[in-house]
């Protein structure tokens, strides 16, 4: 609770020290990468397709905003309902696989995502869906205001952060862990494994999609890159620097791939090269991730 209060501090200080956009986007990709960590880390399941939940909740928020007029509460609500049913959808075909098959069906269902939102005319095509109104928040707050904005943004991502770490330590988060080390003995002991593996998912499409509908709100913006499969790829890097199966790791990853991202730019593509090259580095020297090393040096979990 300690780490909870001094990071909610931090970041209620960030906006006046560095652009709030972009402390915005570290915490929209933060939340996103701990949803992509609560399956990966505490489920043991890898899926190679979570852009899909994020990008069709940016586009079904930005769509609700600017086209059907809501208000963004409830954009951003939209966006992360239609994330979770996608979810549910995909995951209850894709849990019957294991292992790498079941990475290559969320990858090949993300892919149908991603054709049908090139085709599909709500989402613009490769154009995308421009100039999304922030609107007024509950109709009282301007979310024109920067300001404003931010603390709805760090609201969210409290919220989410908070739901995530009392699921990972509820009856429902222990199960989910014995799943991961030994599934044969968990159905062996009783539990319905397909399930467990399936509320997990669900519950990690709906915050992802949660992640995704914030974003599109934020920038006004919703376009093909947020369901592209390198968005995928660019999720699993940054739980994996930060540290799987830790709380706060993911957070750590996506503050360093998004930085780097912002201030190393004018590189162009060597940003790919200069981001493939820090992920070797740490995957040699910290086998655990950032936060993963550091916990097991102080010897508390993170």
């Amino acid at each position: 609770m300690a780490i909870f209060a001094g990071l909610l501090v931090l970041l209620v200080a960030a906006p006046f020290f560095l652009y709030p956009i972009f402390v915005m986007k570290i915490l929209c990709f933060a939340l996103f990468a701990c949803a992509f960590n609560l399956l990966l880390g505490y489920g043991g399941l890898l899926s190679f397709g979570h852009a899909a939940y994020f990008g069709m909740a940016s586009y079904v928020s930005a769509h609700a905003a600017k086209v059907w007029g809501l208000t963004p509460e409830l954009a951003i609500i939209s966006g992360t309902l239609v994330a979770a049913l996608l979810g549910l959808a995909i995951g209850a075909l894709a849990i019957r696989r294991q292992g790498i098959y079941f990475a290559m069906v969320t990858l090949a269902f993300a892919q149908m995502v991603y054709f049908f939102s090139l085709q599909a005319s709500f989402t613009g095509g490769e154009d995308g869906i421009q100039a999304v109104p922030r609107g007024m928040l509950f109709g009282l707050i301007d979310l024109r205001s920067s300001e404003a904005l931010y603390f709805l943004v760090l609201a969210i991502f409290f919220v989410g952060i908070l739901l995530i770490y009392r699921v990972i330590h509820s009856p429902f988060g222990q199960v989910l862990k014995a799943i991961r080390e030994n599934e044969p003995r968990a159905i062996s002991l009783g539990y319905r494994v397909n399930r467990y593996k399936l509320m997990v998912f669900v519950l990690s499409a709906m915050l992802a999609g949660l992640a995704g509908a914030t974003k599109a709100i934020v920038f006004q913006l919703a376009s093909l890159t947020d369901v592209y499969w390198t968005m995928s790829g660019e999720v699993v890097l940054m739980t994996l620097i930060g540290g799987m199966g830790t709380v706060f790791g993911p957070i750590i990853g996506a503050a360093v791939i998004v930085t780097m991202q912002n201030y190393l730019a004018t590189f162009g593509a060597w940003v790919t090269i200069i981001q493939g090259a820090i992920f070797v580095i740490t995957v040699m020297l910290f086998r655990e991730g950032i936060i993963g090393v550091i916990a097991k040096w102080i010897r508390k979990p993170l």
